[in-house]
C-alpha cells in the first residue's frame, strides 16, 4: 500500500502535509519522508525537534469503479528530523528529511481492520506487483476485455446474477480481483493464483494459468 500510495498525508498536532511520492520505507520499517521546503509542518519539526505524528495513507484502485477506495492505513509513532541539528533551518531551500519511529499500525480493507506489529512491518516486504499494478490493470481494463470476459467463467454462476459490468479491480502476488458492479453495490472476487509470485516475471504464466482453467468452465451468463 505504501509503494504504490497515491494518497498520503501526514499529520502533526497543529499541521498536516500531502507527501505522496516523497515517502520510502527503510528497511528497519522506519517511513521516511522529504517535507517540502516553505512547509509549515517541517519548519514547524525543525524548531520542535520531535513530536508525535501520525500517518494517513488511502490504497485507490486505478480502475474506473464505483467505489474506488480499497484500503486505509494509518501509522503513528514519533517524527524526527534527520541530520541532527536543525536549528539554523529556515526552510528557503531545502526539503527536509524526517523519519517515522513506528508504534502502531493499522490496515483497514474491505474484510476488516487489522492491527500489525511495528516488527512485523519491518520484516515485510512489497509485493512484487506493487510498483505496476497500476498500468498492469489499466492495461487489462482498456485493451483486454476479452481476457476480463473469460477470467469471469471462474467466478461461481450465483455470484454473476443480476451483474452488469466487471472490472479488474487489484492485482498482487495472490491473484486477480474482479469488482462485480450489480444495480445496488457490488462484490469482489478474488481469483487465486496456483501459486504465490515471486517476481513480476512470473505473472504472464500465472494469467494463461487461469485462461487455461476457465476453458474448462462453463460460460456465465
Amino acid at each position: 500500500m505504501l509503494v504504490a500510495a497515491h494518497s498520503l498525508t501526514l499529520h502533526i498536532p497543529g499541521h498536516e502535509a500531502h507527501v505522496a511520492g516523497r515517502h520510502t520505507v527503510t528497511g528497519d520499517g522506519r517511513v521516511r519522508v522529504e517535507l517540502p521546503a516553505n512547509c509549515q509542518l517541517a519548519q514547524r519539526l525543525a524548531h520542535q525537534r520531535e513530536t508525535v505524528a501520525m500517518i494517513e495513507v488511502t490504497d485507490l484502485a486505478p480502475t474506473p469503479v464505483r467505489n474506488r477506495v480499497r484500503g486505509r492505513g494509518t501509522l503513528t509513532g514519533w517524527l524526527a528530523p534527520t541530520g541532527g541539528d536543525t536549528s539554523g533551518y529556515d526552510g528557503s531551500d531545502d526539503d527536509l528529511v524526517a523519519v517515522l519511529d513506528l508504534a502502531t499500525a493499522e490496515v483497514t480493507t474491505a474484510d476488516g481492520t487489522t492491527s500489525i506489529d511495528p516488527a512485523a512491518f519491518a520484516a515485510a516486504q512489497p509485493d512484487p506487483l506493487a510498483a505496476t499494478e497500476a498500468d498492469l490493470l489499466c492495461h487489462l481494463d482498456h485493451h483486454h476485455a476479452y481476457t476480463v470476459d473469460r477470467l469471469c467463467r471462474l467466478v461461481p454462476t450465483h455470484h454473476m446474477r443480476g451483474v452488469r459490468q466487471v472490472r479488474p479491480l487489484r492485482l498482487d502476488r495472490h491473484g486477480v480481483v474482479l469488482r462485480l458492479e450489480l444495480p445496488a453495490g457490488d462484490r469482489d472476487v478474488r481469483l487465486r493464483f496456483r501459486s504465490a509470485l515471486r517476481h513480476p516475471d512470473e505473472l504472464g504464466g500465472q494469467i494463461d494459468a487461469l485462461l487455461s482453467e476457465s476453458r474448462h468452465c462453463r460460460r456465465a451468463r
